[in-house]
């Protein structure tokens, strides 16, 4: 239970403070509107820092992502038995911040009519800036890769000083990695908020663009399966 509680509370603080940027710097009329990359990027690498560290206090290994999980338990480094139980707390955990953040945007959704105003699924999930699903697929592979293969090599990441460091590399995937689709590398961080996007009452919504969604699944499972086989042929 530990396990399910510390991916539910890690992964809800990550989207809660991930997809609240995406909201404060596309919504009309908020301090944010309209600030740059670097920001978003640094604020991610925050997001995932102390999401990290509220998982492993809380008493799971703080993956945080489905894909983490499954490549660890298919090269042993996690038992099946928790695989389910992760992911379900992770989604959920996704699901949970991505609905708090339409509650506390919910006058600037308001405000702003229009996709193109910024009122669009953008703030919720990712997508290709040029739309070409292969190069796109390529893009969350390369992305995800660099960061498990960087975990793997970091022993327990929810230690010490351990967080901010994954939050420095979230940080430069991002500036490096993440300008082509926004670099999921997490189907909850993707899948959540957009469902949460497709049901819940968001004013002004356009399409959440699932026919896209499977590249933020498939991208970021190939690329942390490879990280994880690397990382077994070459220890």
């Amino acid at each position: 239970m530990s396990g399910f509680l510390g991916e539910f509370f890690g992964t809800f603080v990550l989207i809660l403070f991930g997809v609240g940027i995406g909201a404060s710097v596309t919504l009309k009329k908020t301090h944010a509107s309209g600030s740059n990359w670097h920001y978003v990027t640094f604020a991610w690498g925050l997001a995932f820092a102390f999401a990290i560290y509220v998982a492993g206090h809380l008493g799971s290994e703080a993956h945080l992502n489905p894909v983490v999980t499954l490549s660890f338990a298919a090269f042993g480094k996690f038992p099946w038995s928790q695989v389910a139980p992760y992911i379900l707390a992770q989604f959920l955990g996704a699901f949970a911040g991505a609905a708090i953040v339409i509650v506390h945007y919910y006058p600037q959704f308001k405000e702003t009519k229009t996709a193109e105003e910024g009122n669009n699924v953008g703030i919720f999930a990712t997508g290709g800036q040029i739309r070409s699903n292969f190069f796109n697929f390529c893009s969350e592979a390369i992305a995800t890769f660099a960061l498990v293969f960087v975990l793997l090599n970091l022993g327990d990441f929810s230690e010490g000083l351990k967080p901010f460091i994954i939050g420095l590399l979230v940080m430069v995937i991002g500036q490096a990695l993440g300008g082509a689709t926004g670099f999921a590398m997490n189907p909850a961080r993707d899948w959540a908020p957009r469902f949460a996007y497709t049901i819940l009452p968001v004013p002004n919504k356009t399409t959440a663009d699932w026919a896209y969604a499977w590249v933020p699944f498939v991208g970021p499972l190939v690329g942390s399966l490879a990280a994880t086989g690397l990382q077994a042929l070459i220890m």
